[in-house]
């Protein structure tokens, strides 16, 4: 594995339980079918469930895609319990290889907070993370309001993870809405194709654009946390765009990311934005049908 990326993916994976995203999930496969990288562990958190849901249908997922051999690990299951053996995880493999481990995290960051609290020099170690979350406006889709649902979850630990992170990239909500996958085009590349892991998705995902279409009237779903495995696999297809903004918990109790002049606390994040949609969804679809189950 010389030379790949080291990846420790904290997410809270759902991809198959009635009523809950799909996207920790998908964002799982296309890092399977990406080549220039090591899954080092999966951390599972809250967010889109419960931390014991999610850990059972992510171990779930990886015996039913042949990778039961991916280290898998329970986290914290609230903002208030800061002991978990993901956050154990976090800290023997960043030390383990300084400098070398990149964090993909998609859910509530109550894992990192955790792992801070055992090494409160965890972040200096950690070459780069990637998050999917926060808002810059108001998240509208199909003229509804949907609230901010990662970094609201725990917004203490968000505002820790920002202020303490190096060369830290945040996608936002608003910029994953470019990310649309319609039904036409998923049943077009997935569900005629003859390679398992087609079947395998189509079939994982199908309740999903029901869901969307009862609560969005819209025939697809936005792929929220794709983007933020793309981005840390393949950066070239975004552009980067840094912006300035200070850490608030309050502001974080509903994901909002603002620049508050006159704060001392202030933090740098890059905020990247799909260069071509086009090109972006071809690189994902190619990555998922690269996946051998």
């Amino acid at each position: 594995m010389s030379g790949q990326k080291k990846i420790i993916f904290d997410c809270d994976n759902t991809m198959g339980v009635k009523g809950c995203d799909v996207d920790d999930g998908l964002a799982l496969l296309y890092l399977l079918g990406e080549g220039n990288r090591e899954i080092c562990g999966i951390t599972t958190t809250y967010g889109n469930s419960d931390i014991e849901t999610v850990y059972h249908n992510t171990s779930k997922m990886l015996q039913e895609i042949g990778r039961p051999g991916i280290n898998l690990f329970k986290g914290c299951p609230n903002p208030g319990v800061l002991e978990s053996e993901a956050a154990d995880f976090i800290v023997e493999t960043v030390n383990a290889y300084p400098g070398q481990i990149s964090i993909l995290a998609t859910g509530s960051l109550t894992n990192l907070r955790g792992a801070y609290l055992k090494d409160q020099d965890i972040f200096t170690k950690i070459p780069q993370i990637v998050l999917m979350g926060g808002i810059t406006q108001k998240l509208i889709i199909n003229g509804k309001v949907l609230d901010e649902l990662n970094f609201s979850c725990d917004p203490a630990a968000t505002a820790l993870v920002l202020e303490q992170g190096n060369n830290m990239s945040v996608i936002t909500g608003n910029h994953c809405l470019d990310a649309y996958f319609s039904g036409e085009e998923f049943a077009q590349k997935l569900k005629t194709c003859s390679k398992p892991v087609a079947r395998y998705i189509w079939d994982k995902c199908n309740y999903w654009f029901e869901d969307m279409m009862e609560t969005f009237e819209l025939d697809g779903f936005h792929n929220w946390d794709v983007v933020a495995a793309a981005y840390l696999i393949r950066p070239e297809l975004f552009d980067d765009k840094e912006i300035m903004i200070t850490p608030n918990v309050s502001l974080l109790k509903q994901g909002w990311l603002v620049y508050q002049s006159g704060d001392r606390q202030k933090s740098t994040v890059n905020t990247p934005k799909i260069k071509n949609i086009n090109s972006f969804k071809e690189r994902i679809y190619n990555a998922w049908l690269s996946v051998e189950i």
